[in-house]
Protein backbone atom coordinates (compact mmCIF):
# COMPACT_ATOMS: atom_id res chain seq x y z
CA UNK A 1 0.00 0.00 0.00
CA UNK A 2 1.66 3.53 -1.28
CA UNK A 3 2.79 5.68 1.57
CA UNK A 4 0.48 8.75 2.76
CA UNK A 5 2.52 12.07 2.15
CA UNK A 6 1.52 14.70 4.68
CA UNK A 7 4.36 17.05 3.74
CA UNK A 8 2.08 20.01 3.55
CA UNK A 9 -0.01 19.31 6.62
CA UNK A 10 3.73 19.41 8.41
CA UNK A 11 4.67 21.96 6.66
CA UNK A 12 1.73 24.21 7.88
CA UNK A 13 2.21 23.00 11.43
CA UNK A 14 5.85 23.89 11.22
CA UNK A 15 5.21 27.73 9.68
CA UNK A 16 2.18 27.70 12.86
CA UNK A 17 5.27 26.76 15.05
CA UNK A 18 7.76 29.26 13.99
CA UNK A 19 5.05 31.67 13.92
CA UNK A 20 4.60 31.37 17.62
CA UNK A 21 8.41 31.89 18.56
CA UNK A 22 8.58 34.94 15.99
CA UNK A 23 5.45 36.40 18.26
CA UNK A 24 8.15 35.93 21.10
CA UNK A 25 10.85 37.95 19.82
CA UNK A 26 9.39 40.73 17.45
CA UNK A 27 12.10 42.81 16.99
CA UNK A 28 14.34 39.27 15.71
CA UNK A 29 11.38 38.99 13.60
CA UNK A 30 11.78 42.80 12.23
CA UNK A 31 15.77 41.94 11.89
CA UNK A 32 15.68 38.46 10.14
CA UNK A 33 12.25 38.11 8.73
CA UNK A 34 10.62 41.55 7.37
CA UNK A 35 13.51 43.62 6.90
CA UNK A 36 15.88 40.66 5.33
CA UNK A 37 13.94 37.78 4.13
CA UNK A 38 10.09 39.49 3.06
CA UNK A 39 12.36 42.55 0.91
CA UNK A 40 13.27 39.39 -1.32
CA UNK A 41 9.70 38.29 -1.73
CA UNK A 42 8.31 41.83 -2.40
CA UNK A 43 11.13 42.43 -5.49
CA UNK A 44 10.81 38.74 -6.93
CA UNK A 45 7.08 39.39 -7.35
CA UNK A 46 7.55 42.93 -8.50
CA UNK A 47 9.72 41.37 -11.18
CA UNK A 48 7.30 38.65 -12.35
CA UNK A 49 3.92 38.48 -11.75
CA UNK A 50 3.55 42.81 -10.67
CA UNK A 51 4.53 43.07 -14.78
CA UNK A 52 1.55 41.33 -15.75
CA UNK A 53 -1.29 43.99 -17.06
CA UNK A 54 -4.23 42.10 -14.83
CA UNK A 55 -4.59 40.96 -11.88
CA UNK A 56 -2.99 37.79 -11.12
CA UNK A 57 -5.31 36.60 -8.33
CA UNK A 58 -7.15 35.28 -11.51
CA UNK A 59 -4.73 32.63 -12.25
CA UNK A 60 -4.49 31.80 -8.31
CA UNK A 61 -8.24 31.00 -8.96
CA UNK A 62 -7.39 29.24 -11.75
CA UNK A 63 -5.04 26.99 -10.01
CA UNK A 64 -7.29 26.38 -6.73
CA UNK A 65 -10.13 25.48 -9.56
CA UNK A 66 -7.50 22.88 -11.13
CA UNK A 67 -6.60 21.29 -8.23
CA UNK A 68 -9.51 20.93 -6.22
CA UNK A 69 -11.18 19.31 -9.75
CA UNK A 70 -8.09 16.90 -9.52
CA UNK A 71 -8.88 15.96 -6.14
CA UNK A 72 -12.46 15.61 -7.09
CA UNK A 73 -11.51 13.56 -9.74
CA UNK A 74 -9.29 11.22 -7.41
CA UNK A 75 -11.79 11.15 -4.37
CA UNK A 76 -14.61 9.17 -6.37
CA UNK A 77 -11.96 6.94 -7.74
CA UNK A 78 -11.62 5.54 -4.15
CA UNK A 79 -13.91 2.23 -3.55
CA UNK A 80 -15.87 2.59 0.39
CA UNK A 81 -16.64 5.35 2.76
CA UNK A 82 -13.33 4.55 4.53
CA UNK A 83 -11.17 5.42 1.94
CA UNK A 84 -12.84 8.34 1.09
CA UNK A 85 -13.05 9.44 4.04
CA UNK A 86 -8.82 8.74 4.61
CA UNK A 87 -8.48 10.63 1.26
CA UNK A 88 -10.82 13.71 2.38
CA UNK A 89 -8.90 14.09 5.53
CA UNK A 90 -5.41 14.09 3.90
CA UNK A 91 -6.13 16.12 0.86
CA UNK A 92 -7.90 18.84 3.20
CA UNK A 93 -4.78 18.65 5.66
CA UNK A 94 -2.57 18.96 2.51
CA UNK A 95 -4.69 22.16 1.28
CA UNK A 96 -5.14 23.50 4.51
CA UNK A 97 -1.27 23.30 5.50
CA UNK A 98 -0.14 24.17 2.18
CA UNK A 99 -2.36 27.77 2.57
CA UNK A 100 -1.01 28.38 6.16
CA UNK A 101 2.63 27.43 5.24
CA UNK A 102 2.42 29.85 2.19
CA UNK A 103 0.64 32.95 3.75
CA UNK A 104 3.07 32.85 6.63
CA UNK A 105 5.80 32.63 4.28
CA UNK A 106 5.14 35.14 1.83
CA UNK A 107 3.48 37.59 4.53
CA UNK A 108 1.66 36.75 7.36
CA UNK A 109 5.09 37.00 9.56
CA UNK A 110 5.38 40.79 9.04
CA UNK A 111 2.21 40.05 11.74
CA UNK A 112 4.79 39.47 14.49
CA UNK A 113 7.22 42.39 13.81
CA UNK A 114 7.52 45.45 15.82
CA UNK A 115 4.60 47.76 15.45
CA UNK A 116 5.14 50.50 13.90
CA UNK A 117 3.54 52.78 15.95
CA UNK A 118 6.42 51.75 18.63
CA UNK A 119 9.53 52.36 16.50
CA UNK A 120 8.12 55.73 15.92
CA UNK A 121 7.92 56.03 19.67
CA UNK A 122 4.31 57.56 18.68
CA UNK A 123 2.01 57.55 21.86
CA UNK A 124 -1.53 58.30 20.27
CA UNK A 125 -4.52 58.66 23.26
CA UNK A 126 -8.14 59.17 22.30
CA UNK A 127 -9.08 62.76 22.08
CA UNK A 128 -11.41 65.28 23.83
CA UNK A 129 -14.44 67.12 22.62
CA UNK A 130 -11.85 70.56 22.85
CA UNK A 131 -9.27 68.59 21.21
CA UNK A 132 -10.96 66.90 18.24
CA UNK A 133 -12.45 69.71 17.43
CA UNK A 134 -8.85 71.73 17.11
CA UNK A 135 -7.93 69.05 15.30
CA UNK A 136 -11.16 69.54 12.42
CA UNK A 137 -10.54 72.83 12.63
CA UNK A 138 -7.19 72.15 11.05
CA UNK A 139 -8.03 69.11 9.03
CA UNK A 140 -11.06 71.54 7.15
CA UNK A 141 -7.95 74.19 6.71
CA UNK A 142 -5.80 72.00 4.84
CA UNK A 143 -8.35 70.48 2.89
CA UNK A 144 -10.08 73.53 1.80
CA UNK A 145 -6.58 74.75 1.00
CA UNK A 146 -6.07 72.16 -1.32
CA UNK A 147 -9.34 71.42 -2.98
CA UNK A 148 -9.06 75.15 -4.42
CA UNK A 149 -5.69 74.46 -5.71
CA UNK A 150 -7.69 71.69 -7.53
CA UNK A 151 -10.55 73.57 -8.78
CA UNK A 152 -12.35 76.51 -7.97
CA UNK A 153 -16.25 75.30 -8.96
CA UNK A 154 -18.10 73.87 -6.09
CA UNK A 155 -19.50 71.07 -7.97
CA UNK A 156 -18.31 67.57 -6.53
CA UNK A 157 -15.06 66.03 -8.12
CA UNK A 158 -15.69 63.31 -9.69
CA UNK A 159 -13.09 63.11 -12.81
CA UNK A 160 -9.48 63.76 -11.54
CA UNK A 161 -6.86 61.31 -12.57
CA UNK A 162 -6.59 57.86 -15.20
CA UNK A 163 -5.92 54.76 -12.86
CA UNK A 164 -2.83 53.79 -14.28
CA UNK A 165 -1.10 57.46 -13.42
CA UNK A 166 -2.51 57.90 -10.22
CA UNK A 167 -1.21 54.35 -9.09
CA UNK A 168 1.93 55.19 -10.39
CA UNK A 169 1.89 58.88 -9.02
CA UNK A 170 0.72 57.06 -5.17
CA UNK A 171 3.85 54.63 -5.54
CA UNK A 172 6.40 57.48 -6.15
CA UNK A 173 4.97 59.51 -3.37
CA UNK A 174 5.14 56.63 -1.50
CA UNK A 175 8.73 55.85 -2.27
CA UNK A 176 10.04 59.55 -1.52
CA UNK A 177 8.38 59.79 1.54
CA UNK A 178 9.08 56.67 3.89
CA UNK A 179 12.29 58.12 5.05
CA UNK A 180 10.33 60.31 7.13
CA UNK A 181 8.56 57.42 8.68
CA UNK A 182 12.10 55.76 9.77
CA UNK A 183 11.19 52.98 6.96
CA UNK A 184 13.53 51.45 4.48
CA UNK A 185 10.98 49.37 2.48
CA UNK A 186 12.25 48.32 -1.04
CA UNK A 187 9.99 46.91 -4.19
CA UNK A 188 7.94 48.35 -6.91
CA UNK A 189 4.02 46.94 -5.67
CA UNK A 190 0.81 47.07 -7.90
CA UNK A 191 -2.25 48.03 -6.81
CA UNK A 192 -4.71 46.78 -9.32
CA UNK A 193 -8.31 47.40 -10.02
CA UNK A 194 -10.33 43.93 -9.46
CA UNK A 195 -13.39 43.89 -11.79
CA UNK A 196 -16.43 43.31 -11.94
CA UNK A 197 -17.05 46.75 -11.22
CA UNK A 198 -18.84 46.91 -7.83
CA UNK A 199 -18.00 43.10 -6.93
CA UNK A 200 -15.36 43.87 -3.87
CA UNK A 201 -18.04 46.45 -2.57
CA UNK A 202 -20.61 44.24 -2.83
CA UNK A 203 -18.96 41.53 -0.17
CA UNK A 204 -18.39 44.68 2.11
CA UNK A 205 -14.25 45.30 0.68
CA UNK A 206 -12.94 48.66 -0.54
CA UNK A 207 -9.43 47.34 -1.24
CA UNK A 208 -7.43 43.69 -0.07
CA UNK A 209 -3.46 42.99 -0.12
CA UNK A 210 -3.49 38.80 -1.17
CA UNK A 211 -0.25 37.78 0.03
CA UNK A 212 -0.32 34.34 -2.67
CA UNK A 213 0.03 36.90 -5.48
CA UNK A 214 1.70 39.99 -3.49
CA UNK A 215 -0.61 42.28 -5.40
CA UNK A 216 -3.17 44.86 -4.01
CA UNK A 217 -6.78 45.36 -5.19
CA UNK A 218 -9.79 47.47 -5.13
CA UNK A 219 -12.95 47.75 -6.47
CA UNK A 220 -12.49 50.15 -9.58
CA UNK A 221 -16.15 51.24 -8.53
CA UNK A 222 -14.69 53.34 -5.85
CA UNK A 223 -15.02 57.81 -6.02
CA UNK A 224 -12.31 59.43 -7.18
CA UNK A 225 -11.70 60.70 -4.21
CA UNK A 226 -10.98 57.40 -2.31
CA UNK A 227 -8.90 55.91 -4.70
CA UNK A 228 -5.95 57.86 -4.10
CA UNK A 229 -5.74 57.20 -0.25
CA UNK A 230 -7.23 53.48 -0.82
CA UNK A 231 -4.05 52.63 -2.92
CA UNK A 232 -1.23 54.38 -0.24
CA UNK A 233 -3.25 51.89 1.98
CA UNK A 234 -2.91 48.62 0.29
CA UNK A 235 0.34 49.57 -0.94
CA UNK A 236 1.70 49.91 2.75
CA UNK A 237 0.65 46.36 3.30
CA UNK A 238 2.16 45.48 0.16
CA UNK A 239 5.31 46.52 1.76
CA UNK A 240 4.73 44.11 5.04
CA UNK A 241 2.86 46.42 7.13
CA UNK A 242 -0.14 44.13 8.31
CA UNK A 243 -1.72 46.51 11.43
CA UNK A 244 -5.22 48.57 9.47
CA UNK A 245 -4.18 51.02 11.66
CA UNK A 246 -0.77 51.64 10.91
CA UNK A 247 -1.67 50.96 7.29
CA UNK A 248 -4.20 53.88 7.42
CA UNK A 249 -1.60 56.06 9.60
CA UNK A 250 1.08 55.66 6.88
CA UNK A 251 -1.26 56.17 3.94
CA UNK A 252 -2.14 59.79 5.39
CA UNK A 253 1.25 60.52 6.17
CA UNK A 254 2.35 59.74 2.58
CA UNK A 255 -0.46 61.19 0.99
CA UNK A 256 -0.80 64.50 2.87
CA UNK A 257 3.38 65.13 2.09
CA UNK A 258 2.51 64.70 -1.70
CA UNK A 259 3.86 67.67 -3.99
CA UNK A 260 0.12 66.81 -5.35
CA UNK A 261 -3.03 68.56 -4.29
CA UNK A 262 -4.88 65.72 -4.95
CA UNK A 263 -3.16 63.26 -3.11
CA UNK A 264 -3.65 65.83 -0.03
CA UNK A 265 -6.77 66.19 -0.82
CA UNK A 266 -8.03 63.17 -0.70
CA UNK A 267 -6.09 62.06 2.56
CA UNK A 268 -7.52 65.60 4.29
CA UNK A 269 -11.15 64.34 3.18
CA UNK A 270 -10.51 60.80 5.23
CA UNK A 271 -9.32 62.09 8.04
CA UNK A 272 -12.18 64.85 8.06
CA UNK A 273 -14.80 61.81 7.53
CA UNK A 274 -13.38 59.92 10.57
CA UNK A 275 -12.94 63.09 12.81
CA UNK A 276 -16.52 63.56 12.37
CA UNK A 277 -18.12 60.10 13.13
CA UNK A 278 -15.58 60.24 16.46
CA UNK A 279 -17.17 64.13 16.83
CA UNK A 280 -20.50 62.97 16.24
CA UNK A 281 -20.27 60.37 18.48
CA UNK A 282 -19.40 62.13 21.13
CA UNK A 283 -21.67 65.42 20.71
CA UNK A 284 -24.49 65.00 17.64
CA UNK A 285 -25.40 68.62 18.11
CA UNK A 286 -22.38 69.92 18.10
CA UNK A 287 -21.27 68.27 15.21
CA UNK A 288 -24.37 69.11 13.27
CA UNK A 289 -23.62 73.11 14.24
CA UNK A 290 -19.57 72.60 13.17
CA UNK A 291 -21.01 70.81 9.59
CA UNK A 292 -23.01 73.66 9.17
CA UNK A 293 -19.68 75.73 8.16
CA UNK A 294 -18.14 73.63 5.62
CA UNK A 295 -17.06 75.13 2.11
CA UNK A 296 -20.01 74.06 -0.11
CA UNK A 297 -16.96 72.34 -2.53
CA UNK A 298 -16.42 69.91 0.41
CA UNK A 299 -20.23 69.21 0.81
CA UNK A 300 -20.66 67.84 -2.51
CA UNK A 301 -17.38 65.98 -2.60
CA UNK A 302 -18.59 64.22 0.49
CA UNK A 303 -22.36 63.90 -0.74
CA UNK A 304 -20.91 62.52 -4.13
CA UNK A 305 -18.48 60.02 -1.93
CA UNK A 306 -22.09 58.72 -0.34
CA UNK A 307 -23.95 58.37 -3.22
CA UNK A 308 -21.23 55.78 -4.89
CA UNK A 309 -21.07 54.08 -1.32
CA UNK A 310 -24.83 53.57 -1.43
CA UNK A 311 -24.98 52.38 -5.27
CA UNK A 312 -23.18 49.30 -3.95
CA UNK A 313 -24.54 48.42 -1.00
CA UNK A 314 -23.28 45.17 0.71
CA UNK A 315 -24.86 41.90 0.49
CA UNK A 316 -23.27 40.34 3.71
CA UNK A 317 -22.01 43.82 5.46
CA UNK A 318 -22.16 42.19 9.52
CA UNK A 319 -20.68 39.00 8.40
CA UNK A 320 -17.61 40.73 6.20
CA UNK A 321 -16.86 43.12 9.87
CA UNK A 322 -16.97 39.80 12.01
CA UNK A 323 -14.94 37.63 9.48
CA UNK A 324 -12.70 40.49 9.25
CA UNK A 325 -12.47 41.32 13.03
CA UNK A 326 -11.85 37.45 14.05
CA UNK A 327 -8.63 37.51 11.46
CA UNK A 328 -7.34 40.34 12.35
CA UNK A 329 -7.48 39.33 16.28
CA UNK A 330 -6.43 35.89 14.85
CA UNK A 331 -3.06 37.67 13.71
CA UNK A 332 -2.25 39.66 17.12
CA UNK A 333 -4.63 42.75 15.68
CA UNK A 334 -6.18 43.41 19.45
CA UNK A 335 -8.14 45.89 17.86
CA UNK A 336 -9.68 43.76 15.45
CA UNK A 337 -11.57 46.31 13.15
CA UNK A 338 -11.63 48.77 15.19
CA UNK A 339 -7.93 49.20 14.47
CA UNK A 340 -9.15 51.30 10.97
CA UNK A 341 -10.66 54.02 13.55
CA UNK A 342 -7.92 55.00 15.22
CA UNK A 343 -6.44 57.33 12.22
CA UNK A 344 -8.11 60.76 14.34
CA UNK A 345 -5.57 59.76 16.97
CA UNK A 346 -2.63 58.82 15.25
CA UNK A 347 -2.55 61.68 13.01
CA UNK A 348 -3.00 64.24 15.99
CA UNK A 349 -0.33 62.66 17.66
CA UNK A 350 1.99 62.84 14.59
CA UNK A 351 1.13 66.89 13.94
CA UNK A 352 1.99 66.84 17.85
CA UNK A 353 5.62 65.59 17.17
CA UNK A 354 6.16 67.15 14.13
CA UNK A 355 5.31 70.57 15.82
CA UNK A 356 8.24 69.57 18.45
CA UNK A 357 10.32 68.95 15.81
CA UNK A 358 9.99 72.21 13.73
Amino acid sequence: MKKTNWTWAFLGLLALAVRFLAGQYPEATDQFYSRTFFPVIRNGIDLSLGKLPFPTVYLFIGLVFALSWVSFRRFFRFVGWRQRARYALHAGANGLGALVFFFLLLWGFNYQRTPIFQQLNLQPKPLDVQQLTAELDLTLQLASLDRGRISQDTIALTEVMAYLPLEDLVRGTMQANLEVLGLDFTGHPRTKQFPPEGFMRRMGILGIYFPFTGESYLDPSLHTLEKPFTIAHEMAHSYGVTDEGEANFIAWVICTRSEEPILRYAAHLLLLRYQLRDYHGMDPDGALCWMENLPRGIIQDLISIRESTEAYPPLWLEMSRKSNDLFLKSQGVKAGIKSYQQLPMLASAWRQRMNRKN
